[in-house]
This record gives C-alpha cells, structure tokens and sequence, in this order.
C-alpha cells in the first residue's frame, strides 16, 4: 500500500511530501485518528490513516475502511478489505453483505464478496448465493463477481448453497468452479 501511494502521489520533482513519509511510519492511533477526521486530508492521508488504525484493532476506523471497500480503485479496497478482516469489528460482515448485493455497485462488488467469504460470518452464505444468482446469466458483464461467490461458497461449505451451486454448473465461466465447490461441499444426505 505505501508504495503504490507514494507512487500515487510523487510530485514532479519525483519527491514524496514529508508529511507522507512521517504517517506512514506512525504508530500513534491519536495522530491517525486525527489526520482520518481532519478536514481537508488528501485520499492518501486518510487510506493511510484508517489503514493503520484498522491493522490495530481501532474502532474508529470502521467508517473510513467501509469506504474505501467501496471505492472504484481495486488497490484501495484490497487494502480496506485487508485492514477490515484485521479490526475485526462486529459491523464488517453486515456492510460487506450490503456492499456486495448492491446491484447499482456490482461492478465494485468483488473486493466484499471476498470479504464475506474470509470473514466466515452468519450473513457470508445469504448474500453470496444473492449475489450469485444474479450473476448466472451468460451474458452477465460481471462473471468475475460470479466466480468468487462460487469459490467462496466452496470455501465456506454451507450446505445452504448447494442449490446456487447446482443452478451455476450449466454457466460457461462458472461451471467449472461450481462443480469444484460443490465436490467440497460433500454428498447429498
């Protein structure tokens, strides 16, 4: 994340602001929890900032990294799916699931449908079949959203899932991954 950030942000000189350099090597949740709600903070300061708090099991984070879950930069919600699963915050299962079953988001929707199936939480099985059965249409543009509600329902083992499954073998991109989740889900009883 550092990295791609002080990438991101390099100056035409190709130098990085001090004041980037300083965040991100504090530790201090007081400072960070400032830089997060201080007005006027740049993208970076704050990714940096909620990032931080939320690897250490900060509350205050929780908002931000949501946020960041949704942005339309992949990089920056693997980073807040990351710093997510890390908080560990009661609340992240339940914005994950709404995040991921927002149709009018879909294209976005990969980074928490991944989240849910990590999180192994009780509303990761519902949202991920939700999602699921939306995206078996053939033609759907978002089959990739498709194939990790397939994998993470093949991870999570929820005998619930079989029938999402079953409905997915037929697809051309799903079917494969299909009859490898189901194949982990085990026999009929």
């Amino acid at each position: 994340m550092i990295d791609r950030l002080r990438d991101e942000i390099e100056n035409d000189t190709g130098e990085v602001p001090d004041a980037f350099r300083h965040l991100a090597e504090t530790g201090d949740p007081e400072e960070l929890h400032r830089v997060l709600t201080a007005p006027g903070q740049p993208l970076w300061a704050r990714e940096i900032a909620a990032y931080g708090l939320g690897v250490a099991g900060d509350p205050r984070a929780f908002e931000a990294l949501v946020l960041l879950l949704n942005h339309r930069d992949p990089e920056r919600c693997v980073t807040a799916a990351h710093a997510l699963t890390r908080l560990g915050d009661p609340r992240t299962a339940r914005a994950a699931a709404t995040l991921a079953t927002n149709e009018l988001r879909v294209a976005y929707a990969l980074l928490p449908v991944r989240l849910l199936a990590a999180l192994r939480a009780p509303e990761s099985v519902p949202a991920l079949i939700t999602v699921l059965e939306r995206r078996l249409p053939a033609d759907d543009p978002h089959w990739r959203v498709g194939l990790a509600c397939v994998e993470g329902l093949g991870a999570l083992g929820d005998p619930m899932a079989r029938p999402a499954l079953e409905a997915a073998l037929p697809h051309p991109r799903l079917g494969a991954a299909a009859e490898r989740s189901l194949a982990r889900l085990g026999p009929v009883d």
